[in-house]
């Protein structure tokens, strides 16, 4: 197999490849970017964290390479309910990068070689392999592309441009137009990164500093602990001269000028579209974020900008801790081609050409951990192709790739695509501390997750099946633990109490799962994550119920059919857009309006149940003309 591209998509493709022991080049046109973080330096956040553990479970690296490399470890979203828990890290960037390039140098069946692919060699809607920019000729059974920002990227600075895919890195021509050869429906998109200074140059004292987790919690279920130094992040803020110095030189952003035409990522704006999409806010969060320890190098998170160099430089000095602020690489814009995803089989296999696969920013997605899920599952996919079995399809039910891959392939894209935990409607079975227990005997199977871990995860989860038995077994009694207990909490006991389970007792929103061990003295026995797990699965666990049960009954219901002359305006609470795009496509069933783009889960449930309404209002009318 060949790799074309070393960003995350690519690291992660090369990497079950080889590891699966499938000979494999990856081409990249600089080895010292390999795994290279081009905007964040971090991995995780609400729903992308779900995506980085389960990669983990599924035999992939970037989980463990953060966990070697992370600097600043959070657990976001704690106050809420422990479907959104979603783990992030900041790392030390360039350790990041070199970790993936050593893990990827180790693999014996890996090579690399440094060049630009500039055609795709293809016959017979077979690929047969890919021509290089110096006219290098490289034959393979399989080709994954992730080509990321480069495929025809343009760089924009004020009227500043420049054809590159990051700051000062040729775009790729060539490919671009080898895919538009054989008739590849392209798009563009846009996004975009923030202004970083000099950490000399900022005066902390007018920030907000945020620290880390204590202890961190690890991404890679084999990591035993987070051993690295950590370190705080700040919160700053614009302000109405920062809006005003922006709304003055607006003309000169190439977003309102008319140099971009094409589309970002509406939840990850610029500063310049905050400032006007939202007039009535006098500030904006900076999120300030140190690139690594051994660098003084300063992300400013919250106001990525392609406003002229000179402009940046007000716009950050307007900012309170940033008077004195030193712009040591300026924000800007870059624009470049994808890919219709609805090319693609749900293998990421392009239908158009057989054994070419497309993985990352190319399909339309942005962001780290979007691009490492799809060059996992295109790498896995050819593992399982070249060793003649089906490839591996997850279901929306299985895991937040299932909903990234199934939202792409079927839905397509018309902004850059980024994953939220509320495109998944199976969020209570899809958390981010059971991602082992759903998806790690797919990477078992394929040699990507080793027997002793595999081992390590049917232990952890009969001991806790084991120790949930107790739960649902052992009744609250009047011991005299339990009354130091509540008096500690201000609780009263009341007689109702005794009699009951001890998961009764614990569903109780003020009872931690460590309070129960007064009558289970098993649970000191496990580690704090296996707790969470354990606590999560008795207290949601009617909730998880019922959301098993809703998912049963939509796969038998997505065959319902729906009545061409239904006015979707009647269906309450459905969003917008998704009336719009039902009465233009009018689907026949609702497994044809799941497909439609703009369509969520949430909008079909509703529809279902409108559905389900006429129906049974039409069974009693007919009930009761019978009768008549």
């Amino acid at each position: 197999m060949i790799v074309i591209g070393g960003g995350h998509a690519g690291a992660e493709a090369a990497y079950v490849s080889a590891k699966g022991g499938l000979s494999t080049l990856l081409v990249t046109q600089n080895l010292d970017t390999i795994g290279q973080m081009s905007c964040n330096p971090a991995i995780g956040g609400t729903a992308k964290g779900h995506i980085v553990r389960e990669i983990d479970a599924l035999g992939g690296m970037m989980a463990s390479v953060i966990d070697r490399t992370g600097i600043h470890f959070k657990m976001l979203n704690r106050s809420r309910g422990p479907a959104i828990w979603s783990p992030r890290a900041q790392a030390e960037k360039k350790a990041y990068q070199n970790h993936v390039k050593w893990t990827l140098e180790a693999l014996p069946c890996l090579s690399f070689y440094q060049d630009i692919c500039e055609s795709l060699l293809i016959e017979d809607n077979t690929v047969l392999g890919i021509e290089t920019g110096r006219k290098g000729l490289f034959y393979a059974s399989y080709v994954i592309l992730t080509t990321g920002t480069f495929l025809k990227g343009k760089i924009h600075i004020g009227n500043f441009q420049q054809n590159a895919g990051r700051i000062s890195e040729a775009s790729s021509i060539g490919l671009s137009e080898c895919l538009t050869h054989y008739q590849f429906s392209l798009g563009r998109m846009k996004t975009g990164t923030p202004p970083r200074v000099l950490r000399r140059s900022i005066d902390f004292s007018c920030l907000i500093e945020q620290f880390p987790d204590e202890p961190p919690l690890p991404f890679s279920f084999a990591t035993e602990a987070i051993k690295q130094r950590q370190t705080p992040c700040w919160i700053g803020s614009t302000n109405p001269k920062t809006h005003e110095i922006i709304r003055k030189n607006l003309d000169l952003s190439p977003i309102y000028s008319g140099q971009i035409q094409s589309k970002g990522p509406r939840y990850c704006p610029s500063i310049e579209d905050k400032v006007v999409r939202f007039q009535d806010k006098e500030s904006h969060q900076i999120f300030v974020e140190p690139e690594g320890m051994e660098t003084g190098e300063i992300y400013l998170n919250g106001i990525s900008t392609s406003l002229p160099e000179d402009i940046q430089w007000k716009l950050v000095r307007s900012c309170q801790g940033f008077e004195q602020a030193e712009i040591i690489r300026p924000g800007y814009a870059v624009e470049y081609d994808h890919v219709d995803p609805r090319q693609l089989h749900q293998s990421l296999e392009t239908k158009k050409i057989k054994h070419l696969y497309f993985a990352g920013q190319i399909n339309g997605t942005t962001g780290y951990e979007e691009a490492a899920a799809q060059g996992l599952m295109a790498g896995i996919n050819v593992l399982r192709v070249s060793q003649k079995r089906l490839p591996l399809i997850l279901s929306r039910a299985e895991a937040y790739i299932g909903v990234l891959i199934d939202d792409l392939v079927l839905k397509g894209v018309q902004e850059p695509y980024r994953m939220f935990t509320s495109r998944a409607e199976n969020r209570l079975l899809l958390r981010q501390d059971n991602s082992d227990q759903r998806l790690m005997k797919y990477g078992k199977e394929l040699g990507l997750v080793d027997d002793t871990a595999f081992s390590q995860m049917q232990v952890k989860y009969k001991k806790v099946q084991s120790i949930r038995k107790s739960f649902d077994s052992t009744g609250v009694r009047p011991i005299p633990h339990l009354y130091q207990l509540m008096e500690r909490k201000g609780l009263p006991v009341p007689d109702s109490l005794f009699g009951k389970s001890v998961a009764a007792f614990l569903r109780r929103p003020e009872i931690k799962i460590e309070d129960c061990s007064i009558f289970i003295q098993k649970v000191e026995s496990l580690d704090s994550q296996t707790l969470k797990i354990l606590e999560m699965e008795i207290k949601y666990e009617g909730y998880i119920r019922r959301e098993k049960q809703k998912i049963e009954r939509l796969m038998a219901n997505l065959s319902m059919r729906i009545p061409i002359e239904l006015d979707y305006e009647n269906v309450r609470g459905m969003k917008r857009e998704a009336v719009e795009n039902l009465q233009k496509m009018q689907p026949s069933c609702l497994d044809a309006a799941s497909r439609i783009s703009g369509v969520t889960s949430s909008d079909i449930d509703l529809l279902h149940i409108y559905l389900q309404n006429i129906q049974d209002s039409s069974r009693e009318r007919r009930s009761s003309y019978l009768s008549l």
